[in-house]
């Protein structure tokens, strides 16, 4: 069974490849909020919608003093046409060897069609500017996440 992060444990630091080559370290982001969500596919329905959401929401969410990280195990070429397809404004990072899924808890046992598999847990959390899990959701929807997420942190 995979462990899952709780509210006020540290924050696993990584540093990923980004859609743009640059590497991309969570410790760096320290000061600011920073939701970092984990999402199975690049460039299929769910996932476009999800990084969609976020790309509309993206300045309201810098305003309150939040970054937002999507990070799935697509590579960064994927992840660069991802961007420019979809025009998602967001930070894309890259960890095909899943070792930031697993220790975030984001990758295990799920179930998918009534069946039990491994893959991406699609899960979302936020670091306090202290670089401490303050909110910690696994096995979201990603249709009307954002939304929600929004209002768990009283931004709406």
């Amino acid at each position: 069974m995979t462990t899952r992060l709780q509210p006020g444990d540290p924050a696993p630091d990584f540093t990923l490849p980004s859609d743009t080559g640059e590497s991309v370290t969570l410790s760096d982001l320290r000061g600011s909020s920073v939701i970092v969500y984990f999402y199975p596919a690049a460039m299929t329905p769910g996932c476009t919608k999800q990084a969609c959401d976020f790309s509309d929401s993206i300045d309201r969410l810098r305003a309150e003093g939040y970054e937002v990280v999507g990070i799935s195990p697509d590579k960064p070429e994927k992840l660069a046409k991802f961007r420019e397809n979809d025009g998602l404004t967001i930070t894309l990072l890259s960890d095909p060897e899943k070792e930031v899924l697993t220790a975030w808890g984001a990758f295990g046992e799920k179930k998918l069609y009534g069946k039990i598999v491994n893959g991406v847990i699609r899960s979302t959390f936020v670091v306090d500017p202290e670089g401490k899990i303050s909110h910690a959701a696994y096995n979201v929807k990603a249709t009307g996440h954002v939304a929600k997420l929004r209002r768990d942190l009283g931004l709406d």
